[in-house]
């Protein structure tokens, strides 16, 4: 079992004596800012002007300023920028205020591991990465808890880094429910194989191809989509709950047995083999550098897949569905609206 650490193992001075600068004012900006705040560490935020994350850090009592600002008043950098946007954002205006004795920190790896951002060997590299989206990070504080985090060092030049990534999770709650260390290379690698292969491209793949096989049956599009998507959130809430046994254990016999015995024809060896496929990818560096040619080049294909997504049949269906079922909260992407 990986060590595990908590509050009673970190000391948060390391953090408290520094001043924070957090360069992105998102999702996992807002909630670790003021998350850090609270914890008593001096914060100062990057936005740009005009923006709606620039007006919700004023509502929550921050002065935004420019990360070239941000970089030059911060010891510990946060960037917390999408990570196409990094690398321009460090080019411009953190790199030329770094010196030695600061510290690039980040919630995940992908721009340090496959280079896209090369700091100086004098400044301290970090990543604190909690496992839960910004708002959960940030209400679970508020009332009490934390969420889980990761951390790594990636680079050491003062002899204390590792003391002040600790020290950062404990600051934004993650102590309070456990915090574990990494690397750079497996956390970056092991999220992008979780998000291409299960969490997004797995279980959307794996969702459409049910819908179609329904569908192109004969049975009606609805029923489909209720079978297919709106029913996995009660399977997700068991498995987060109590893992695979949990899940298996509350749903039916025949459920159970039905997936027992079939689950692996469609996930098969062939399967198998294209998921170790798609890791060598991640890992020799071809998927990060795909990746950052796409967005150099206008992100042509990523917006046509984007539209293509959009438009499929079950977007169409679920829309009206979810419109009868007020208890879930529907969000929907206002038409005519690109989703990024």
């Amino acid at each position: 079992m990986a060590k595990v650490y908590h509050d009673n193992d970190i000391d948060i001075k390391p953090i408290v004596s520094k001043t924070v600068g957090i360069c992105g004012y998102g999702s996992q900006g807002h909630a670790q800012a003021q998350n850090l705040r609270d914890s008593g560490v001096k914060v100062i935020v990057a936005e740009l002007p005009g923006t709606d994350n620039y007006k919700k850090a004023v509502e929550h009592g921050f002065k935004p300023m420019s990360a070239t600002e941000v970089a030059k008043q911060a010891d510990v950098i946060q960037v917390l920028l999408p990570d196409e946007i990094q690398r321009i954002i460090y080019a411009k205006e953190i790199a030329p205020n770094l010196v030695a004795g600061k510290t690039l920190a980040f919630s995940h790896g992908f721009n340090i591991h496959f280079k896209q951002i090369v700091p100086p060997a004098d400044v301290d590299v970090i990543m604190v990465a909690p496992k839960g989206p910004g708002h959960t990070v940030r209400s679970e504080y508020v009332a009490g808890g934390g969420v889980p985090c990761l951390f790594a060092v990636q680079q050491n030049a003062s002899g204390k880094a590792r003391e002040v990534a600790m020290a950062y999770a404990k600051a934004i709650g993650g102590a309070r429910a456990g915090v574990l260390e990494t690397t750079f290379a497996e956390e970056t690698e092991t999220d992008l194989f979780g998000e291409q292969v299960v969490l997004c491209g797995g279980v959307t793949s794996l969702i459409k191809g049910g819908f179609e096989t329904l569908v192109g049956a004969g049975y009606q599009p609805e029923i489909a989509y209720f079978e297919v998507l709106h029913e996995l959130n009660l399977i997700v809430q068991l498995l987060v709950r109590g893992g695979l046994s949990f899940m298996w254990y509350s749903v039916s016999n025949t459920a159970e047995y039905g997936g027992l015995t079939r689950g692996d024809v469609v996930v098969d060896a062939a399967a198998r083999k294209r998921m170790k496929k798609i890791l060598a990818d991640i890992q020799d560096g071809s998927f990060a550098k795909e990746w950052v040619e796409e967005w150099k080049s206008g992100a042509k294909n990523f917006k046509a897949l984007e539209a293509k997504e959009r438009a499929h049949q079950i977007e169409k269906v679920g829309k009206g569905l979810r419109a009868l079922m007020p208890f879930i909260k529907a969000a929907e992407v206002p038409e005519g609206k690109p989703l990024h």
